[in-house]
């Protein structure tokens, strides 16, 4: 399919209307190939005087455009040749729509054909979002080479699992040679370390070649701290608004609607330039915006209106549980985000499973009560006042159908925001852990595995980055804010976050599915999925809203039922303790699982059934 994605201006608002032509000439962002070679562009509102400066030649001046824009055409370039822009003879900066960034992000820009490469399914249209069982990645430590093509050779072994998404980490060009991705300076330009634009090309290809969606995170609540001069010359950030990493992306500002244009060609660019079938949004709580329209309504609304013949899933991380943004139509199709990631769930499964009772984990201290009400609405708190904040929390979910919603057991927050990274199987007995899983992975919503779950790796997740000039404010605020954790027990410190340590700590060892006590969990996994896949997964379509129903007994067991979309009934029996319970009320449908023991009138410890009518 050939798109392109024309991106209009109109009283400070922006439309997107589809046209006949190649999507590689449609970005106002970024060098731009014509017949005789490349067109540069740049939007410098804040600059007086523009040059281009590309390697081997003298600096040539750039024309002002009006609106802040500057434009040079250069006949003879072409793909591979590296060059910068000086700003009124004094700021040197690199294109902050750059596709490629060989030297880091401080270092020149590269040119990149994005249109020379040879897809094998140029027909992929992706698959349907009920399908999707998900499978989080870092590429940096998925293998230990640490690359986009390094990652292929694993993508058999997430088909036999079952899993039929990838969902990558940021992969925006960061500053150094390693970080989780989150500190992202250059959107557009995949990160150096993991290879060049075509390897990850290559990647998505070889991904779809097996019936694998591939799902990008990315952030548009912040820039990293270093690498990212965009600031200096256009009105990036607003004061408006304060976050966690300072004043707030300019979304509603003077001179915002060119930054809006930046981000949502930055949206488009992944989707189409590398046929991504979705992007995950990080911390979309973040976004501030307070015009007519916020952003995420515009950009959302946006993007399935320029991929109309396209599967694309739209995921939101939002710790404030907004159930508006993941609404339906009349039809069931979503008209924002296809759903949101679903903490409740993860910290109810994991204080069942653990008894943690601390930080955030204090908000579901009655776990089994919180995760019945997740499972069967979509939220545990829909405008309840939390313990930890003291305030309302989320919004009524229960019209929402359950695909609205991603559920887990394990994620790079979860994991690798703990001191020592520790996953799961770390913290609770495997017949928990197994009970737990049995439960998020048959659940009707959307469930996402981290890597290396599906066989109890024994590494850790830990948190790591390669900011040098942030290296020692990081490894200070680490120690300080883990310290209780290890300060009165024998155990040494985790890795300092700034070290090589840290990240090679972090790798998966691609030994361990085969090796005794991993081997039987993996089975585990790809029994229990294959399940999903023939039992769950066709009766999922057509799902909808008010379809769950929860009952708890004595604090500790639950029972969830739900109206499946080709009216048949999915009924969860769980007990989430070390006791028998006796005594639930009983029926006789179809079992389609069981974990642990359950009897005619009652469940054992950690036991989980699941049954359909």
């Amino acid at each position: 399919m050939v798109l392109k994605m024309t991106i209009q201006m109109h009283d400070d608002e922006l439309t997107v209307a589809s046209a006949d032509k190649a999507s590689s000439q449609s970005y106002d962002f970024g060098p731009r190939f014509y017949s005789e070679g490349v067109e540069f562009r740049l939007w410098a509102p804040h600059a007086h005087k523009v040059d281009l400066v590309v390697a081997g030649a003298a600096p040539v001046a750039m024309d002002a455009d009006g609106d802040g824009w500057f434009r040079r055409a250069m006949p003879g370039l072409g793909a591979g040749a590296r060059y910068r822009f000086l700003l009124d003879d004094e700021l040197d900066v690199p294109d902050p729509a750059s596709r490629f960034q060989p030297e880091d992000v401080a270092g020149p820009s590269e040119v990149i054909d994005t249109g020379s490469f040879a897809w094998s399914r140029p027909d992929w249209t992706g698959r349907a979002w009920e399908e999707l069982v998900i499978y989080e990645v870092h590429l940096g430590t998925f293998t230990a080479q640490g690359t986009f093509r390094a990652a292929i050779e694993r993508l058999d072994h997430l088909v036999a699992l079952g899993v039929t998404a990838i969902e990558i980490m940021p992969v925006a060009s960061f500053p150094g040679a390693r970080n989780w991705g989150y500190d992202g300076a250059m959107l557009y330009a995949p990160d150096a370390a993991y290879g060049r634009p075509e390897d990850f090309r290559a990647l998505v290809d070889a991904c779809h070649a097996r019936g694998l969606c591939v799902v990008l995170d990315v952030v548009y609540n912040h820039f990293g701290p270093e690498g990212n001069y965009f600031s200096a010359y256009a009105p990036l950030f607003t004061d408006k608004h304060q976050t966690p990493w300072g004043a707030a992306i300019n979304y509603d500002d003077a001179g915002s609607a060119g930054v809006r244009r930046f981000i949502l060609e930055n949206a488009l660019y992944w989707l189409t330039e590398y046929r991504l079938d979705g992007l995950r949004f990080d911390a979309v709580h973040e976004i501030r915006d307070e015009g007519s329209v916020h952003f995420l309504d515009e950009l959302t609304a946006a993007l399935r209106a320029a991929l109309p013949g396209r599967q694309l899933h739209l995921i939101a991380e939002n710790a404030h549980n907004q159930a508006g943004w993941m609404k339906r139509d009349g039809a069931g199709k979503p008209l924002y985000f296809s759903a949101q990631w679903n903490d409740d769930v993860h910290h109810a499964l994991h204080v069942a499973g653990t008894g943690e009772r601390s930080g955030y984990y204090a908000d579901y201290a009655d776990p089994v009560a919180h995760l019945a009400r997740a499972l069967a609405q979509g939220f545990s708190y829909q405008g309840e006042i939390t313990s930890t904040q003291g305030e309302p929390r989320g919004e009524p979910s229960a019209f929402l159908p359950p695909s609205a919603f991603v559920c887990y057991l394990q994620n790079h927050d979860q994991v690798g925001n703990r001191a020592f990274g520790e996953r799961i199987t770390a913290l609770a007995p495997a017949p928990v852990v197994r009970a737990l899983a049995a439960i998020y992975l048959l659940s009707p919503q959307i469930p996402l595995l981290f890597m290396g779950e599906e066989w109890a790796a024994s590494q850790p997740f830990l948190y790591f980055s390669d900011i040098q000039s942030l290296a020692e404010d990081i490894s200070k605020h680490r120690r300080e804010e883990f310290a209780e954790f290890y300060a009165d027990t024998d155990e040494a410190p985790p890795p300092d976050a700034m070290t090589q340590e840290a990240f090679t700590a972090s790798t998966l060892d691609w030994s361990e599915p085969e090796a005794p006590g991993h081997a039987e969990w993996l089975a585990f996994y790809r029994t229990i999925l294959a399940v999903r896949r023939t039992e769950i997964v066709p009766r999922l379509f057509g799902m909808a809203g008010h379809c769950g129903r929860h009952e708890v007994f004595s604090g500790r067991a639950m029972k969830v039922s739900w109206r499946l979309g080709d009216g048949t009934t999915l009924e969860l029996l769980a007990n989430l303790s070390n006791e028998p319970l006796e005594n639930l009320p009983c029926w006789e449908p179809r079992q389609i699982w069981l974990q642990g023991h359950a009897s005619a009138t009652g469940l054992g410890p950690w036991s989980v059934v699941w049954r359909l009518a």
